[in-house]
């Protein structure tokens, strides 16, 4: 009789790094070394990093962002780290329209996901939000909206000049993000979905939205669900934050109100976010919220929380929920000890805080 072997099968994972502009190498840098150690320390899962050079150095040398197979050479890879895209000479929607949005759409990216809450220790600007008020989950439709591309301007230069932006709402877009929204609030303590519109004055597609939302709620009963108009939102986000849990809303608005979310979990600079396609055909990007900021960018106090929750958000999404617990509790650790940079009170600079984190994490897995 054969002898029965167990053997530990260590998974590994291929992974595209795309630091892009201002403070994206910064924060994606040291976000790799802290997963380079986490990997270490845990030796469950191991980690390959490709750098691409797209940015908008790359597109001053060549007039592109990313190369024309760009979306072939990203669909080799498990998973992508994303920095941040804009520079103060190149107009914001150059640069986000051949970068960002030229991944996300095609690809399919449309649930956009970004995790809010309070670190103890770590003051939100509400004086009166306790531990565990903010706590949330935003959903972002991340595919069409607002932000479809679809418009045009006419008569350029005379006094009657006209531009349009037309949002597109479909009823696959819309069924599909309500889909992930009801889902992900199942998944969490408090099965509690709000469902932000502005279907008052939009007479039409947000009509759509909350019909769709309506009919998709009814394969969740047991997901408490309510619906606010987007302007009210950012009163009862402010006034009472515990009553949110899972928030869902269109391209448009949650781009708005997840950083108004992040200011009030402490600031924008622990703002994660998760591009993904559930569908899992494509591999899902992961960029902090806080964008290029130019005016810090090589003075060494960029904040890394931000890219170092997208990857645990990363980890988990590939299925390394361990790994993926263990360097978010050693991000939350860090900064509850006062470990920050300077934009959340604390004194620390951006390699500091990496340190740190990676200490942190041998201290959890009880390496030496």
């Amino acid at each position: 009789m054969l002898n029965k072997m167990t053997t530990n099968i260590i998974k590994n994972y291929k992974i595209a790094s795309i630091p892009a502009d201002g403070i994206g190498p910064e924060v994606v840098n040291v976000t790799i070394d802290v997963l380079k150690s986490l990997q270490q320390s845990l030796k469950t899962f191991e980690l390959e990093f490709t750098e691409l050079d797209w940015g908008t150095a790359r597109y001053k040398q060549t007039g592109e962002y990313m190369p024309k197979d760009g979306l072939d050479i990203l669909r080799k890879f498990d998973a992508g780290i994303f920095g941040a895209v804009g520079a103060p000479d190149v107009l914001d929607h150059i640069s986000l329209w051949n970068l960002l949005l030229a991944i996300r759409g095609p690809m399919q990216l449309y649930a956009n996901v970004r995790p809010v809450k309070t670190f103890p220790n770590v003051p939100s600007p509400l004086s009166h939000a306790k531990q565990g008020d903010i706590d949330w989950v935003l959903v972002r439709e991340n595919s069409e909206g607002e932000y479809c591309g679809q418009g045009g301007r006419t008569h350029r230069g005379q006094p009657w000049e006209a531009a349009t932006e037309l949002a597109i709402f479909t009823r696959v877009g819309i069924e599909r993000i309500m889909r992930f929204a009801f889902e992900t609030a199942r998944s969490r303590p408090r099965k509690l979905l709000t469902v932000v519109t502005k279907s008052n004055a939009m007479r039409n597609g947000m009509v759509l939205w909350d019909e769709i939302a309506a009919e998709v709620a009814k394969d969740y009963p047991d997901v408490a669900c309510d619906k606010v108009l987007v302007d009210a939102m950012t009163v009862r986000m402010v006034v009472n934050p515990k009553s949110l849990d899972t928030i869902v809303g269109t391209n448009l608005h949650m781009d708005i109100m997840s950083d108004l979310a992040a200011a009030l979990g402490g600031s924008i600079g622990i703002a994660a976010s998760s591009n993904l396609d559930p569908t899992r055909q494509n591999p899902s990007l992961f960029e902090p919220v806080h964008g290029s900021a130019f005016d810090i960018t090589g003075k060494g106090i960029a904040n890394p929380v931000a890219t170092l929750w997208c990857a645990s958000e990363m980890l988990n999404w590939l299925g390394e929920t361990e790994a993926a617990r263990i360097l978010l509790q050693a991000v939350e650790e860090t900064c509850s000890q006062g470990i920050c940079t300077p934009d959340l009170g604390g004194k620390a600079n951006t390699k500091e805080v990496a340190a740190a984190v990676a200490a942190q994490i041998k201290k959890i897995a009880g390496v030496s």
